[in-house]
């Protein structure tokens, strides 16, 4: 029985990944990783955390690769798959290891999803898996005097027929194999199939499990637009061939419509949950739109932002406001969500006879402080200032005076504050006042 000081950590995580539970009920996700995972140790983890999402109502197409185990096979019949550019050419010896190496694969992954024992993470699990020839594909054909052979390239996906499987509650396992109206076999990209299938069934979420962090060992962003993905790939062109091939299907799925893809480092245990059911997931997300934005509040924003400033109000650095005056005046804020939550906010009052604005409620979540968010924040409200033609901001604050100074913000008397707001001047809090210049 884990120790009583370990509970109220498990209480706090599970009501903080609640609303992801809900969120993702009934979605559909396309997941890939490559043959490197079911030859490590730790693979069963991901099999009982995919296990866990079938349970959670989540709709799941796995997109296994099989590249290692492939190889293992053709140097055991001491063959070699030529390599020109970043394509293998798949001649008959290839394409016998790929598709005995293709079927283990399929084979292994349906095993151990069928895995019900007692005092286990599957313990109670009843999870069918289907496969099938859901693939159409064609030859690569030959490319500049090089003949691909057997290697191919994804031409249609069966929709309907993955689909149907979806909805009858089974995970569809595809894998990098696709099939001609003719009969023929080729061997295909894990990581094609996974972007051509999550792009054709218009998926909620694609993820890739690369190995290793999805932009290198330096520090990298949380979420990219999908040019900045290109820029990325110019820039650290150090990066495996794989992972390069990986991030530009990922940046291509975006653009072609998969609401969000994710790419995770795979060697991280527990990564897919963490990703799934945690506001700043851990890995690298790719989506058509930011993920972070700045926009005018809305009456269904008052929630958030009460949130936001009632730890402020209680220790004394932000005025108090009721519910009932923040509904009046919403239409004075500007929040910043992050993925649909409310992580910062800030007011304008603007005072337009003595070209003033007012800087009022700047707050960011504790957990997002220290990271630009304000700065951000106050040059929106500047710009939004300059639009209204004021030619001046200032603020009040009592426990924030370093902060402003450090923005351009200058200490300045009650004296200077236009008429209306020098009568509604609250002396017992005692204020100080700073004002900044915009022109």
């Amino acid at each position: 029985m884990p120790a009583q000081k370990d509970k109220p950590d498990f209480v706090h995580w599970f009501r903080q990944s609640s609303p992801y539970i809900h969120a993702h009920r009934g979605k559909m996700l396309v997941l890939s990783f490559g043959g490197e995972a079911l030859a490590d140790t730790g693979f069963a983890h991901l099999i009982h955390d995919i296990a866990l999402l079938n349970g959670l109502g989540i709709k799941l197409v796995l997109v296994p690769g099989a590249r290692p185990q492939i190889e293992e096979r053709l140097t055991l019949r001491g063959a070699a798959m030529q390599v020109v550019g970043d394509l293998r050419v798949t001649d008959e010896a290839a394409l016998q290891c790929v598709k005995e190496a293709a079927g283990v694969v399929r084979v292994e992954i349906e095993a151990l999803l069928s895995m019900g024992l007692a005092n286990s993470p599957m313990a109670g699990t009843r999870i069918r898996v289907t496969s099938g020839n859901h693939v159409t594909a064609r030859p690569v054909g030959v490319l500049d005097g090089v003949d691909y052979q057997h290697t191919g390239e994804v031409r249609r996906v069966d929709t309907e027929a993955i689909s149907t499987h979806l909805d009858n509650g089974s995970i569809v396992l595809i894998p990098p194999i696709g099939y001609s109206p003719t009969g023929e076999v080729f061997n295909l990209s894990a990581s094609d199939v996974a972007a051509a299938v999550a792009r054709a069934l218009q998926a909620d979420k694609l993820i890739y499990l690369s190995e290793g962090p999805p932009l290198g060992r330096r520090q990298r962003p949380s979420s990219l637009l999908p040019g900045e993905v290109e820029d990325a790939l110019k820039r650290r062109r150090t990066l495996g061939e794989e992972l390069q091939h990986i991030l530009r299907n990922a940046a291509a799925a975006a653009r072609a419509g998969v609401h969000r893809v994710h790419v995770l480092d795979r060697l991280i245990d527990g990564v897919l949950l963490q990703e799934l059911f945690t506001r700043d997931g851990a890995g690298l997300m790719i989506t058509r739109e930011p993920y972070e934005q700045i926009r005018r509040a809305g009456i269904d924003d008052v929630g958030g932002i009460l949130e936001l400033i009632e730890p402020l109000e209680q220790a004394g650095i932000l005025a108090r406001r009721s519910r009932e005056l923040l509904e009046q005046e919403i239409d004075r804020f500007i929040v910043l969500e992050r993925d649909g939550s409310v992580i910062g906010c800030a007011a304008i009052y603007p005072f337009e006879k003595e070209g003033m604005g007012e800087l009022a409620c700047l707050a960011i979540h504790p957990d997002y402080r220290g990271e630009g968010h304000a700065t951000r924040l106050l040059e929106h409200v500047e710009q939004l200032a300059s639009d209204k033609g004021l030619h001046s901001l200032f603020v009040l604050s009592t426990r924030t005076a370093h902060w402003f100074r450090e923005h351009g913000f200058q200490p300045a008397g009650v004296e200077r504050l236009p008429g209306r707001r020098r009568d509604l001047y609250n002396w017992q809090r005692q204020s100080k006042v700073f004002i900044k210049r915009l022109d």
